[in-house]
């Protein structure tokens, strides 16, 4: 993303957010727009494939703490137009130093990864102001040049609830930018290969003289990449990738959690002209299963005992992802009261694994037999009643 892109573009507005908006605010606000604009959602939808690609630049550069405060920065430096004043020399006087923002983005297509990024190889704005003003200190050695790195790429996948807690490995068939394989992403004709740029000598920068000092900018002969295409691949057009679908195993690891994001470096759309790749994320859903549960590290399930069983304790019997396992529950047990299974939860990255929390609840039958009624009647008389000398007490004042 060039730096022109940052001062045309409101990012904040984009996700739909407030400049002082906190990380997990644009994060909550990046994942429900791209739930919705997502291209297998809106098969054919030309616009929200297009909305879709700026929310994920926006969120690019609005997640990354340092890219965050460059962008900040830069805004409110033009936003005031302290760029120009200082451009004329102190106190806005001409004569100071010779050009604007104009001559610094001069000639630039400011599409997205299109030809205006690759001039500045990628680097940030902040970058280009550290050549600009460095006396004549930063030549083409001082940064190298080259061609640009490709964009990251972020899809979503759904998993079962089972595979999520214990790890698995699928294949993940995605329709996105890949290396070339006619010209294997040097942009070439096969049987031809790329030259060293002749006019920065494959710097990708060149320097010019402004009276006393001088600062470097990106070769315009091969747009800061260092060489140049005299017969472009048919199949590409010189630019080193095509759009094509390609299928990725990929490995899921135990314990992964809905909404984690999974990194692959490098699986992302490639560079221009055999530049490094992009990355891939992963955006992590999971099915809810019918009877487990997950907090943190823990599975929890819920379980009904009938009134003997709570009064008079029972072994019971109860299912885990792994299999079965039997618990004891104490005689005068309450009506949600939660049992342990040690290490039958969600594996750990240490080896371990967390438990299995059973909640027992105590259901009450509707209807029963006559013999069960006097047992309960008999059983009524025997048994002390609830304490509830604290309500009587209540109940007297207020009477």
């Amino acid at each position: 993303m060039s730096s022109k892109d940052w001062l045309e573009k409101d990012f904040y507005a984009v996700l739909g957010v407030n400049k002082s908006a906190s990380s997990d605010e644009i994060k909550k606000s990046y994942r429900k727009l791209a739930r919705e604009l997502h291209p297998d959602r809106n098969p054919g939808n030309a616009e929200a494939e297009e909305r879709f690609k700026a929310v994920s630049e926006a969120y690019d550069v609005l997640s990354d703490e340092r890219k965050r405060r460059e962008y900040d920065e830069m805004r409110s430096l033009f936003g005031s137009g302290a760029f120009r004043r200082n451009a004329r020399g102190a106190g806005g006087q001409p004569g100071g130093y010779p050009f604007d923002v104009s001559d610094i983005f001069g000639g630039m297509g400011g599409q997205p990864g299109g030809a205006g990024d690759r001039r500045f190889g990628g680097a940030g704005f902040s970058d280009l102001f550290s050549s600009i003003f460095s006396g004549g200190g930063a030549g083409p050695a001082a940064r190298p040049r080259g061609p640009a790195r490709g964009r990251d790429v972020e899809t979503e996948v759904m998993l079962d609830f089972g595979d999520a807690v214990h790890g698995v490995t699928l294949p993940l068939t995605l329709r996105a930018p890949g290396v070339c394989e006619t010209c294997h992403g040097d942009g070439a004709k096969p049987g031809t290969q790329p030259r060293a740029c002749p006019q920065c000598h494959g710097a990708g920068v060149v320097t010019r003289n402004q009276g006393s000092f001088s600062f470097s900018e990106p070769c315009r002969e091969c747009q800061g990449v260092g060489t140049v295409v005299d017969e472009k691949c048919p199949e590409c057009r010189g630019t080193g990738g095509v759009t094509k679908t390609r299928t990725l195993n990929v490995r899921f690891p135990a314990g992964v959690a809905d909404g984690q994001r999974i990194r692959l470096a490098g699986r992302g759309e490639p560079g221009e002209r055999g530049g490094p790749a992009g990355d891939l994320y992963v955006l992590v859903k999971v099915r809810d299963d019918e009877l487990f549960g997950r907090n943190g590290d823990d599975l929890t399930l819920t379980v009904p005992i009938t009134f003997a069983e709570a009064v008079l304790g029972a072994d019971l019997r109860v299912p885990t992802l792994d299999g079965a396992v039997t618990l004891r529950v104490p005689p005068g047990t309450p009506s949600g009261r939660t049992l342990r299974a040690r290490g039958k939860g969600v594996a750990r990255r240490d080896g371990q694994a967390g438990d299995l929390l059973v909640t027992v609840e105590v259901v009450v039958p509707g209807h029963v037999s006559d013999e069960a009624r006097e047992a309960l009647e008999t059983f009524a008389a025997q048994t002390p009643p609830a304490a509830r000398e604290h309500l009587d007490a209540r109940v007297r004042r207020v009477s």
